[in-house]
């Protein structure tokens, strides 16, 4: 009799995962069909659009083969702490550019194209100002799982390398980590995302590599075709601090058509030393 109930039991709880799966399979544009950079995907077959932005939480979908997407921040202002410093940076279209190279495969170029930092330690009342091109990164996202949205479940890896371009804003050394994000659909158009991020960073002062270590998970909901909204809890721990650091991010988010999405958002610090942020941006594919 026991054995009974818990098979009902596992039944009812997997229950709203299969309704997804059946939704899923209703709007899936593959079965066989086999695409590359070379063989783009038709224009009429193209997965729903499902960037890494706006939060820190990214997707674990790709870019469908042969075509181009732009994520972006068309501005975003950082506000940070250190100990006694104080630092306010201001990016003005920090891009990502992909590359879709196969069904479950996209190149990323991170391109920070301009950017202005200003320093001002505890006693100081003039800030030291830095601008100009940011450090560049490339990275490679790969799907394990559910990219062609046959499943409720999707996983996917980001592999990372930053590269230490800029004269006046570098880190000063290359820099790396991987990142591996879920995305998990619920019923009633919710979404539920969780992600660990591993990196290595260099701090130019101390003159050394760090370990950082960065958990999340962001919750959405779709209230219409045009408009759903982000709620996400972000926190990270490094070898370089005591303790973990936090934030709750919020961001609405606008379907303007199929290509084209715009958002806005604020990083909300829980702790002193995590930074506070505002930003606006879009993504378009094409």
């Amino acid at each position: 009799m026991c054995k009974r109930y818990a098979f009902l039991w596992l039944l009812s709880a997997l229950a709203p995962l299969q309704l997804a799966a059946q939704d899923l399979k209703k709007t899936s544009p593959y079965d066989s069909a086999h695409f590359d950079l070379f063989h783009p995907v038709p224009r009429n077959q193209l997965r729903e659009l499902r960037p890494d932005r706006p939060g820190v939480t990214e997707s674990p979908f790709t870019v469908d083969a042969g075509h181009f997407q732009l994520e972006t921040d068309a501005v975003r202002l950082i506000n940070s702490r250190e100990d006694t410093m104080r630092n306010r940076d201001f990016h003005v279209a920090y891009a990502v550019a992909k590359m879709g190279l196969s069904r479950r495969t996209d190149l990323q170029i991170e391109v920070p194209l301009y950017s202005i930092g200003k320093q001002r330690g505890e006693h100081q009342s003039e800030w030291d100002k830095s601008r100009g091109f940011g450090d560049l990164a490339i990275r490679v996202k790969h799907n394990f799982l559910g990219d062609d949205q046959e499943s409720p479940v999707a996983m996917g890896i980001v592999a990372y390398t930053r590269l230490p371009t800029s004269k006046q804003a570098r880190n000063g050394s290359i820099e790396g980590g991987l990142i591996l994000p879920v995305n998990i659909m619920l019923p009633h158009k919710w979404n539920l995302d969780v992600q660990i991020e591993s990196d290595v960073n260099y701090d130019q002062e101390q003159r050394n590599h760090y370990l950082r270590v960065m958990p999340s998970v962001a919750l959405d909901h779709e209230f219409s075709d045009l408009f759903s909204f982000l709620v996400e809890g972000v926190t990270q721990w490094d070898a370089e601090h005591s303790g973990w650091r936090s934030s709750v991010n919020l961001a609405p988010i606008f379907s303007i058509n199929k290509n084209l999405q715009a958002d806005f958002g604020a990083h909300l610090a829980l702790s002193k030393e995590m930074d506070r942020e505002f930003f606006v941006g879009f993504t378009f594919r094409r």
